[in-house]
């Protein structure tokens, strides 16, 4: 059976990291992925982070070393005994014997911190939205799931605030793909703007004979090193999948995974859509089904860095 196909996606507390996994795992069935929360590896409980002044995003509070090997036995198929950190009440519960899937998707805080940890991906995301916005989304998300009070919360982001820009952004600088989800002219969830930096690490789809500057499509910038994709919340419906249907040509081996519900998403109960989001979602997928089928011909995966990887023709997953 070949390998499992690590997906990373990394970025800030409340940077919008559920919302993009969870809709892959729809796509690629909640039976075929292995997810494992990086959080989990804290070394502190909350009380403990308290009494040591130390906040959750400094490497010093979190099982660095534990990580790095973990994530090479799942990058290897072996399973590990992951701990489990509850985010609810801040405390450790017993530790979880994990298996890796077809695909495994890491996310939290730290992934890329380390090359040990970097080398483990075949895909890096990097989740990077404005800060006035992530403050939003982390305010309303942790008042109504974690019991918080808004003036808790904003004060745990001004403490957290240093090792945030010493820690947490710079590692968009490792990334393969770095979204940032901004405001757009509505101003609602359904209709955010994104800008996707797509850099050379991997090859992505060609969008150009998409780019126009009228806000019924896309605009792509490109230059030696990266594409800089720039999405209006307000794309036209019908523009966006055509967007998303150029990218399902180009991984038509992976046509039973084809769905509707990309860029779905939920506000407290409410379910919603974002067209920028789907596009997103439908990028990432198609690296992810890309790589599964170059290892299964034998390749190593579909980074530039691995040089003997084999572009896939027809194939299906395993």
């Amino acid at each position: 059976m070949p390998r499992p196909i690590i997906l990373g996606v990394v970025g800030d507390s409340a940077s919008g990291k559920t919302t993009l996994s969870r809709g892959l795992v729809r796509m690629l069935g909640e039976n075929n992925v292995t997810h494992v929360a990086a959080d989990d590896y804290h070394r502190y409980d909350r009380r403990q982070r308290a009494e040591h002044g130390i906040t959750p995003l400094h490497p010093d509070c979190n099982y660095i070393d534990i990580m790095e090997r973990h994530f090479a036995e799942l990058r290897a198929g072996n399973a590990i005994l992951k701990p489990v950190y509850g985010h609810k009440d801040g405390t450790f519960g017993p530790p979880v014997y994990t298996q890796p899937k077809q695909f495994t998707l890491i996310e939290g805080l730290l992934g890329y911190h380390t090359e040990a940890l970097r080398n483990c991906y075949d895909v890096r995301v990097f989740l990077a939205p404005p800060e006035k916005l992530r403050r939003a989304w982390k305010v309303q998300r942790d008042c109504s799931r974690r019991g918080y009070t808004t003036d808790q919360v904003l004060e745990e982001l001004d403490r957290r605030e240093p090792d945030s820009e010493l820690y947490i952004r710079p590692q968009q600088r490792w990334s393969d793909i770095v979204v940032s989800f901004r405001p757009g002219k509505r101003g609602d969830q359904e209709h955010l703007d994104a800008e996707i930096v797509l850099r050379k690490g991997l090859v992505h789809p060609d969008l150009s004979e998409f780019s126009a500057d009228d806000g019924s499509s896309i605009r792509v910038d490109e230059s030696d090193t990266e594409h800089r994709l720039f999405v209006r919340g307000e794309i036209d419906p019908a523009r966006g999948a055509e967007i998303e249907e150029s990218v399902w040509e180009r991984m038509h081996f992976a046509s039973h995974l084809r769905s509707e519900r990309l860029g779905e998403f939920t506000v407290g109960t409410e379910l919603h859509r974002s067209e920028s989001l789907a596009i997103v979602q439908v990028l990432v997928l198609y690296h992810l089904v890309t790589a599964r089928a170059t290892v299964a011909l034998g390749g190593e995966g579909t980074r530039a860095d691995h040089g003997d990887a084999k572009a896939p023709a027809t194939a299906a997953q395993e």
